[in-house]
């Protein structure tokens, strides 16, 4: 049996789908945090199957809950104080992204301007759309949740 131990301030990220929580690990960037983190794959889940977890013991606020949201808005935020969830946080798609996805479009202007944030607005929540606030480029949500 795989034992590992609870935190005692931090949160711990549930309801991953199963495999993803390394690429999850890097896009919040928890690499370059000063902190205890535990990444739990393939998780026995009644409700999913299998599903990963992520356990970070530091302050919530180092988490970024758009690009979390952006990420898989159905992942569980569960906030630790004093080795007891104080709060469930309920992730929504965020209505803009800054430097989570790069545009694709050779002529966008962040194609020239390197220094230019990379920002995309929610167009279509229903169907996951983002679009480049520059040129419009399209981004889907849905299709990158697919890939792997």
């Amino acid at each position: 049996m795989l034992n590992i131990s609870g935190i005692h301030e931090g949160f711990v990220l549930d309801h991953i789908k199963a495999g993803e929580s390394l690429r999850i690990y890097h896009d919040l960037k928890l690499d370059k945090l000063d902190c205890t983190v535990a990444i739990i794959k393939n998780a026995k889940s009644n409700k999913m199957g299998k599903k990963d977890i992520i356990k970070v013991e530091c302050p919530v606020e180092a988490l970024d809950l758009d690009i979390l949201g952006f990420i898989d808005h159905n992942i569980t935020v569960n906030v630790i104080q004093g080795d007891t969830i104080v709060e469930k946080k309920i992730l929504s798609l965020p209505k803009q992204v800054k430097n989570v996805i790069k545009c694709k479009n050779p002529r966008c202007i962040t194609s020239i301007e390197q220094e230019l944030d990379q920002i995309f607005v929610l167009t279509d929540e229903e169907k996951e759309v983002y679009r480049c606030k520059y040129c419009e480029e399209k981004y889907s949500n849905s299709s990158r949740n697919k890939k792997k």
